[in-house]
């Protein structure tokens, strides 16, 4: 059986926490057929380029919907266990009821913020599926999950490569800067959280050396992801999670006279996307970073 500790971060991760647990846990229920099929596909990539071994015990970092999880578990088998954490209870809460109705024993999840709490190891390993890119202190997260690891314990973790490599996202973006002016208050993350805080390769060795962590290797990972169902459904889901989305939020009422021209332009450019099904498919690209704890730690 499933179960599940609640081991809530606090302090300046509270407000991330907060948007995680509430308005994104949203999104992501609302399109998690085209987002988990999409990241996916780069997770199982992944794994198959560094598979669990049988009677590990493993970490799985920002776990989500858990779905990462089972698959780990599954690999495992029934000596070993995977366990899933994450900051966001109500992802958990979904972790949780669906390991338990897949039947799924040797999967375990707790509330934790990676930045500080006790993440519960040894582990053999730790995998994450687009969940280190996220953390306000990364070096401390990353430190927080190589105590967690044995000696010789390796990471695994699949982040977002640059924006511009990822034309479903970049695409988007441009043509709302085409339209609109960027407002002050948006910046793009070199080092903080955001989706692409982990793009460059420098600045995640760097991240990964000052935590304790050696062998570093990023491999490039280039794969199609669906963007959505129809061009409708992929401008929602661009303008909900994406950061042509955000320049708009943050523009808020002086976004409203460009509303109907950010829309009509974003069709015409989408269409390059389209498929003949009239699904939207762009090309996405990620790093696959392994790293690993010191033999004597």
């Amino acid at each position: 059986m499933s179960t599940t500790e609640t081991r809530w971060g606090e302090g300046v991760n509270a407000e991330a926490i907060a948007a995680w647990d509430g308005p994104l846990f949203d999104r992501f229920v609302q399109y998690r057929d085209i987002l988990v099929a999409g990241l996916g596909a780069h997770g199982d990539e992944a794994l198959r380029l560094n598979p669990p071994l049988e009677g590990q015990r493993i970490l799985d970092i920002g776990c989500g919907f858990g779905d990462t999880t089972q698959q780990i578990a599954a690999l495992v088998g029934p000596s070993g266990e995977a366990v899933g954490v994450d900051a966001a209870k109500n992802f958990i809460d979904a972790s949780i009821a669906e390991a338990q109705e897949a039947g799924v024993p040797n999967a375990r999840f707790l509330v934790a913020d990676v930045q500080g709490d006790d993440l519960g190891g040894p582990y053999d390993a730790a995998f994450s599926r687009m969940g280190t890119m996220f953390f306000i202190s990364p070096v401390a997260a990353l430190r927080n999950v190589r105590k967690s690891l044995v000696p010789g314990g390796k990471l695994t973790s699949v982040v977002w490569r640059r924006r511009e490599d990822n034309e479903w996202l970049y695409k988007a973006q441009q043509v709302v800067e085409g339209i609109v002016q960027r407002p002050d208050e948006y910046d793009d993350p070199t080092c903080g959280p955001g989706p692409f805080s982990m793009a460059n390769a420098d600045t995640v060795t760097d991240q990964l050396i000052a935590a304790g962590f050696e062998g570093i290797s990023l491999r490039r990972c280039d794969l199609p992801i669906k963007g959505g169902n129809s061009i409708d459904q992929a401008l929602e889901i661009v303008m909900s999670i994406g950061p042509a989305g955000e320049i708009l939020r943050l523009l808020g009422d002086r976004a409203e006279p460009y509303l109907p021209q950010v829309d009509a332009a974003l069709r015409d450019a989408f269409k390059e996307f389209q498929r003949e099904d009239g699904s939207v498919w762009g090309m996405a690209s990620t790093w696959i970073v392994t790293a690993t704890t010191p033999e004597d730690a």
